[in-house]
Parts: C-alpha cells; structure tokens; sequence
C-alpha cells in the first residue's frame, strides 16, 4: 500500500443503529421491514460516491459475528444487560449484510471476535504498511485507536475525530483511553470499572499517575479516603475491565488488505437489489449515475393488475356557476339512484371545519364541483390576494337544493371515509343517507394488507395517482386553505376525488359478494359510521377551570422534579433536550449508551432511562417523572384548553374505523384512548371530563373480554367454568398454574397470574414476560410452561390458528372479519415469528372489537326505543361512555348493560357470558 491510499473501516453495527433511528418505519410489499437497510444503502453509496479527494482505495464493513466472544470467557457478565435489538431490525440484519454484498464491499465478521477487535488489526495492519486509516464511526471504544494515521468519522455530523477530539472527549490521550476506561467502566457493556470513578475523575487520575499500573501500585497514596478505599478494594476488577476495553489487534481475519480493495460498483447486480426492495429512488440515481437503464420495479399482483388496465383518463369536470345546471346534475344523480358525494372544507377537523364546495360524479369521467366558500381566488388560476370572492352560486341556495337529494332514502350517497362529509354537511342541515364507503369496503376486504386512503386504493386498484392537496394548496408555510384555492385547480381536484370514489366503489362493492364478506361490510362497517358520526358530533363537556387547574398543578410538579434533578446532575441544563441530557447522563455521570438518535446523540428514550432507573439510579428516574407530567400537560391539560368547541363548549374527538388491523377504534383531535388510567394524574385528567347540568356520566366496560373470547374459542372447561361461576380469573389461574391456594393468595402472585393471562393472548415470550415480572427468564419460562400444560386447548388453537393463516394469508374473527398477516410466510425467521404472534392475537382481539362494534350499532335504537335521552358520546377499548339524565340512570343503566350483554347474539353464542360493569359518577373518572 502506498501512502496516498486509504483503508476505510466501517463499524457495521453503528451504521445500522443509525440508519434504524434515522428513518421512519418503511417495508416492502411483502411487509419486511426495510428502514434501516434503505438508510444503510444510501449511507454506503454516499461514502462511495461522495468522498473527493480522500476517497476510499480500500473498503470493508465489519460487523458482529454473535453476541459473545472471547470477552464473556474472562467476564461472563460483559454486555449481560444490553437489551434486545427492536423486534423490526432483526430481519434487517441479513438483508442489510446482501446489501454490502451488492455493492460489490467486502463484508467482514469473525466468531468469538468484536466487529471492533477486527477494525483494531485491520487499522495495525494498515498503519505498518503506512497507510492512512479512515474509521467510520463515533463508537467511543474505538478512540483508543486514534493516531496520527488513524481517524475516526461521524458521518451524522461529517465531522473527524482526531487526537485533539479524543483528548476533549476522555481528558487524556488516545494511548491513555484504555486506562480511563478501565477505572470508569461502563454500565452498558457491563464493564465494572471502580464503584465512585467516572471518566472526569479517572482522567484526573492518569493524568497524575500515569498509567492504570501506577495508579494502582500508588493507591495508597491518595488522599481522599472513598477514592483511596476504592481503587485498593476494586483492584483486580480495574485489570478486568482493562481486559475487556483493550482491543484486540492481532485478531486472524479470513481477509488481507489487498482484498479490500476498492471495486467499481456492479451497477446491474446493486440496482437489482435496491429495487427488489423497493428502492425506487436509489435504483434512478445509481442508474443516472453510472448510465445505465433502471430495470422496472417488481409489481405486486394488484399493481400489476392495476398496470395491465387501460390507463384512466381523468379531467374534463365541470365547475357549477348557475342554478340550472346544478339542477341539471342533482336531476341525473336522482334518476339513476347513486352518486359519490364529497365536501372541500377549511380544515380536516369536521367540527370545525367550514364548507367550501361540493363535488358529484354520477358515472366514471363525468364529475363536477359546486364552490360555495371560496374567497379569495379567481377562475384564472391564480390567487386574489386582496381577497375578492370569486363569482359562485350562493351557499343557502346550493344547499337548498342538494338537501333533498343527499337525504334522499332512494339515492345511494358513496363516499371515501364517508363520516367525515356527513358530520359536515349535518351542521349545515343536511342528514346524508344511506351511504356507502369505499375505505370501508376497502377495509371489509383486505384489512392488513395496506391502507385505505383514497390515493393508495386508487394507485392500487385503478393505476392511477391523484392530484395531492399540496400541488392545488401549496405546502408548508405557503399553504393555503382550500377556500383560497382558484376555481379551475380546485374543480381539478374535488372532481377526480368524487370521480376515483365511484370508479373505487365500481372495483370493490362487487367483491364484497364474490368474497362472502357482505355481512362484515353491513353488520360492522356501514352501520357503525352514522353512529361514530353521530358521537363526534355530540362531544363531551371537559371543566376548562379543571383543566387549568391541572395545568398549573403539572407545572408545579415539573418544577420540583427540575429542582431535584439539579440536584442529582450538578448542575442546570435542558432537561428535554435530548443531547445535554445524554451528556448528564453517560459522560458526567457515565452511565453509558449505544444507542444513537437521528442527531448522531446517544438514545435517552424512555426504555434507556428506564433500565437505568431500575439498576437504582435516581436521575434517569426523575427525569421519566418529569417526562409524564409534561407530556399530560402539552397533550391534554393544556390542548384540551384549546380544542373546546366555541360553539358547543365541548370537545369532539374524531373516531377512525379503518386504522388498526383487527377492528378496534381509534381516536384523534384529541387522542381520548391514551389517557392514563392508572396513575393517579391519568385519573386527575378523567375528572375534568364532566356531565351537563341534570345530568351524569356513565361508564360501561367489559369485563375481561379477550379472556373470554380465547375460553370459547379455544373451547378450555376450567376457564369457561371459572367464568360461569363467576370466580376471579386471574386467582384462578396463580391456583392452577402456580399452585398456590385461592383463599389469602398474596397480591404479587395474583399479579402475575394476571400478566401471564393477558401475556399469552398477545404470544408473550419468557424473556418479556421475564422483564415485565423482573424474575429470572427460567422461572417466566417454568410459568408458561405450566399454563399450557393446565389449559393445554390453548396451545391447540394457537397452532391451528398458526396452520390456518399459514394456509390462507389471514385469519379471521367470531363474525368473519378478515386479518390478513402479510408476514406470516416471510424467510426471516424473526419475522414470521412476528407474524404468528399476530395471528394468535388477531381473532381475539378482532371479536373483542367486533362486540363492541355491534353494541354501538344497537344501542342508539334500544336507547331511543326505551324512550331514553341518554347520549353516547365516548368509546375507548371495551369501555362506553355515556352522558345521562339524571331521572334516567336506572333505566340506561339496564338498557346499556343488556345490549353490551347480548351483543354477539344471535350471530355468535358464546359459551362464556359477557359481563359489563357499569359505573355512575359526576365525572369520568367517578363513573369508571
């Protein structure tokens, strides 16, 4: 090697982690995850492409071969508590190793040897043949290799450290790394170092004594008695620890230098890979790069569908100006029976937002907008700014008109996420129905496999992509509000929504048939919508003094905990800063971390702090603290303030039917499912949510619905018995699988049986049920194998569950919903492994939401047809929340607790009873 040649070393591990938190989730159409190996991809192709003058002449990328090495035979405690990698970058790790393959770099790991003992005899290597050294990481093990041959490069902040970095980093030079380390030690990696001796302090100590040995030998001399105490009691664990921070550099690695050489990409075999993953992007830029033709991407079977059809012709719609020809569509839509209907508005809150326009399509290509609220553009396409109002028919008129046709029993009104424009159209005074809904039939029929967004189903299933919001609006802080959109775009717009809706609906209502899904689609679906409509609508009153209260309490306690944190840290900084926090953390305090966020900084999530706080120390502790009373503070005490309706002083939550894979709802503007029910601030923030003068709040929950739903279908006697009698299910089980008397059974192994119940719905493993208990991972093992030799039907459903997904890609609920598991058939162990969890889960979880489901269809007619003014207004999980007239309570309190009751009849008889507990109170958390 020469000495303008360079040898990069790329830490594959730290690559990885920063790829993986640098990107958001993304997956192929198979459902692989593939976020780390996309940022991985661009990473390697940069550092190849981008380096100029002081480009790579030698390469390789150095991975871990295992999580023990020789390290764990000298300390079999090294690196014990590192926890488990996130269950979506384990699939990653091999594809991401092809990956390096297919750039054609040399991908190097060795068995019972760290990816950095490699570095450490490649960098030796290097330097003795007088090259320079190039290590691509910020991995502050590897400092110890610095010298003047030898760098290390963070790429996240393109910056290099040398000797001078080190030396601000560890207080010493790179030779002395190792001894300060030694003394330190590392709570990450399991180093013991000397209890008391963090890096400030070991470096002070090198610095004076000169190495670990001298140190050591002079301990005696020290005058502060702890340190003194330490450094002679802990001796033999600094020499330890010393063993386990010194790199190894004589490391035999199956390649030699010269095979690191650098190699011209092989353009076809890495575009190949980039797009079998779905790189599209990478694949156009290594192809314009090198001149080469990217190949076409590999087509999931809709999209080549959807590819093989004709391309849709889209344009060409009508902006409505007069009085006839409105007439004119309102009269086509009557006559034929159907219409897609969709609304433009001023903000996606439907509470809140103001109408716009209204568009119609009565057959594909023929569609129209009606303006009715645009005002400050021109038909010319460009904007007004001094806010003229553009010429469009009268809103009171227009409405007029289109409420007897919206409203119309005989007229099918078919929209895209259809709740939305009825809530709408309902404060202007119009009561659309019957509807049908294309992200709902979409849902109905193929929930899991993708979402259900109108411009993904329509790429999907029509090989077409809309117009986005941002090209008619503008983006960012250039975005207008759609009434400031020019006639001419916003027609283009509103009209192909409404034209794709009915070409959607054209695709998929057939299949509903041809599928055996109708009854889903009616039973679960539609019928659900007008209702969720009908709550959002109704919103719940919230105590804005309350709140305010709250707010202000909140921020009191923050500010004890900043105080006390302070205090542990030594000193002042910005606690939600993530960076000052890392250097509290784990360089004053050295606590340690590997882990590194978007910013290159080293994770403080709430896991690290977590782990932390249960090894006993207070700071991480306190900050978690802090970190829950502000985030109750900013998501609900304080917004909360700010998204009472002016109207109607309450606050309308939106419900989303189609966003999780098994049924159940969810919530936003604001999240009202996420409140904490347990901690005593969660119950704080319950008791502003208030009832009506006269009137008071009731909560009506299940009672351990998934239990009981896997008792019936996995058909176990003792628990479907324990049911029907009535016992505690949970004692039940500690007597069973832990053998320990009902009668004066202790709390904790209650506790535990309660976890095990609920754990194995959701395919818990030993090691988390392990963590979730803090027992050793045998005895959470011994537990679950105890569980299923006493309800042994158990293991039976979840292999015939297994077998059954395996075999037709979904499994289903008591009521015939479909879950696809796109991961079930996947190569990566991991993965699949994932995927037959969910499937497990899936059709308890599913049925539980189903139940609840058919209870909310029911109850509006049982509580109208029982001559009650009782409202729902909330659902969360198994829980209905209701808003009472006082004089009513007994009789709703009867009516709701018989249609929860009976909800699965007469489509499913359960052989368990359903059990719904019914609370009243002056408050939310009161009625619980």
């Amino acid at each position: 090697m020469s000495e303008r040649e360079h040898l990069f070393l790329i830490d594959g591990s730290g690559y990885i982690f920063r790829a993986y938190h640098a990107l958001p989730p993304l997956s192929r159409p198979d459902g692989t995850p593939v976020g780390a190996v996309y940022g991985f991809c661009n990473m390697l192709y940069k550092l190849l492409e981008d380096s100029g003058s002081e480009a790579p002449t030698h390469l390789a990328v150095i991975f871990d071969a295992g999580r023990l090495t020789f390290r764990n035979t000298l300390y079999p405690a090294y690196k014990a508590n590192r926890p488990e990698p996130p269950e979506d970058l384990i699939p990653q790790f091999a594809l991401i190793r092809d990956a390096v393959r297919a750039f054609d770099v040399p991908c190097i790991e060795l068995a019972d040897y760290e990816a950095d003992d490699i570095i450490a005899t490649y960098a030796r290597q290097a330097r003795e043949r007088g090259a320079t050294v190039i290590i691509v990481s910020s991995d502050k093990d590897l400092m110890q290799l610095v010298d003047d041959d030898v760098l290390l490069l963070d790429t996240m902040k393109n910056k290099k450290l040398g000797i001078a970095e080190v030396i601000e980093k560890f207080g010493v030079p790179p030779e002395k790394v190792i001894d300060v380390q030694s003394l330190a030690g590392d709570s990450v990696d399991n180093v013991p170092g000397v209890p008391g001796i963090g890096i400030k302090t070991a470096a002070q100590l090198i610095n004076e004594y000169g190495d670990l040995d001298a140190l050591l030998a002079r301990a005696g001399e020290i005058k502060q008695p702890k340190r003194r105490e330490s450094l002679i009691n802990y001796a033999d664990q600094a020499r330890i620890s010393r063993d386990l921070v010194r790199l190894h550099d004589t490391v035999p690695v199956p390649e030699t230098i010269d095979d690191l050489k650098v190699r011209p990409i092989d353009v076809p075999r890495a575009i190949a890979f980039v797009e079998e993953n779905g790189f599209r992007t990478l694949a156009t830029k290594l192809a314009a790069r090198h001149q080469r033709e990217a190949p076409a991407a590999a087509s999931s079977a809709a999209q080549a569908a959807a590819e093989a059809r004709p391309r849709v012709e889209m344009g060409g719609y009508d902006t409505i100006l007069s009085l006839e020809a409105l007439d004119a569509w309102i009269d086509a839509a009557a006559s034929q029976g159907f219409v897609a209907v969709d609304t433009e508005t001023t903000s996606l809150q439907p509470m809140l937002a103001e109408l716009v326009g209204v568009s119609l399509a009565i057959e594909p290509g023929k569609a129209c907008y009606i303006p009715i609220g645009h005002t400050g553009s021109g038909g010319d396409g460009t904007l007004d700014l001094d806010g003229d109002r553009p010429a469009q028919l009268p809103k009171a008129q227009v409405l007029a008109r289109l409420k007897p046709l919206l409203e119309d029993p005989g007229v099918l009104k078919i929209g895209q996420n259809i709740k939305y424009d009825t809530v709408v159209l309902a404060r202007c005074g119009i009561q659309v129905g019957p509807v049908d809904d294309t992200m709902l039939i979409s849902y109905a029929l193929e929930g899991g496999l993708h979402g259900h967004g109108m411009d993904e189903l329509s790429e999907l299933h029509l090989g077409h992509k809309p117009i986005a919001f941002k090209d008619v609006a503008g983006s960012g802080k250039n975005q207008v509000t759609f009434d400031r959109v020019p006639l001419d775009k916003a027609t283009a717009y509103a009209a192909e929504d409404a034209d794709v809706t009915l070409r959607l609906h054209e695709v998929l209502k057939p299949r509903l048939t041809q599928e055996h899904l109708v009854t889903v689609y009616e039973t679960l679906e539609r019928p659900l919508s007008p209702v969720l409509a009908a709550m959002e609508q109704e919103g719940i009153k919230v105590d804005r003094e309350r709140l305010a209260a709250l707010s202000r309490e909140f921020a009191d306690g923050m500010a004890a905990f900043e105080t006390e944190i302070y205090r542990l840290a030594g000193r002042e900084f910005n606690i939600g800063s993530p960076k000052q926090l890392g250097e509290i953390l784990f360089d004053e305090m050295n606590l340690g971390s590997t882990r590194t966020g978007k910013s290159g900084a080293r994770s403080t999530g709430a896991d690290i702090l977590e782990d932390l706080a249960a090894q006993g120390h207070d700071l991480p502790a306190r900050v978690l603290d802090w970190r829950q009373l502000s985030k109750l503070k900013s998501t609900y005490t304080d917004s909360l303030q700010q998204q009472i309706d002016p109207v109607t002083g309450r606050v309308h939550t939106c419900f989303a039917m189609a966003s999780t894979t098994t049924g159940r709802l969810s919530s936003t503007d604001p999240n009202l499912q996420n409140i904490p029910i347990r901690s005593p601030e969660g119950r704080k923030i319950r008791q502003a949510f208030i009832p009506e003068s006269g009137h008071r709040l009731m909560s009506a929950d299940y009672s351990q619905i998934e239990l009981r739903i896997l008792a019936h279908m996995a058909d176990i006697p003792a628990l479907k018995q324990a049911f029907a009698d009535g016992l505690d299910i949970h004692a039940m089980t500690a007597s069973e699988v832990l053998g320990i008397p009902i009668d004066g059974m202790p709390p904790e192994q209650r506790r535990r049986a309660k976890a095990i119940n609920f754990g194995i719905i959701y395919g818990i493993s030993a090691f988390g049920l392990a963590r979730q208990l803090a027992i050793p991972q045998s005895e959470a093992k011994a537990y679950i194998t105890r569980y299923f030799e006493r309800f042994p039907g158990i293991r039976t459903y979840m292999d015939d569950t297994v077998a059954a997904c395996r075999e037709q890609g979904y499994v289903s609920t008591l009521f015939g919903r479909r879950v696809h598991i796109r991961s079930i058939h996947d190569k990566n162990p991991a993965l699949r492994q994932f995927g037959e969890r969910a499937a497990i889960n899936a059709p308890i979880q599913g049925s539980a939401a189903d139940i609840i489901r058919r209870a909310m269809v029911r109850m509006p007619g049982a509580l109208s047809g029982a001559g009650l003014r009782t409202r729902m207004l909330l659902q969360v999980h198994d829980e209905l929340v209701f808003e009472v007239p006082e004089r009513e309570l007994e009789d709703a309190r009867r009516t709701v607790q018989d249609v929860m009751e009976g909800a699965a009849a007469p489509a499913v008889n359960l052989s368990v009873p359903l059990t719904v507990g019914v609370g009243v109170g002056d408050n939310w958390d009161e009625a619980h």
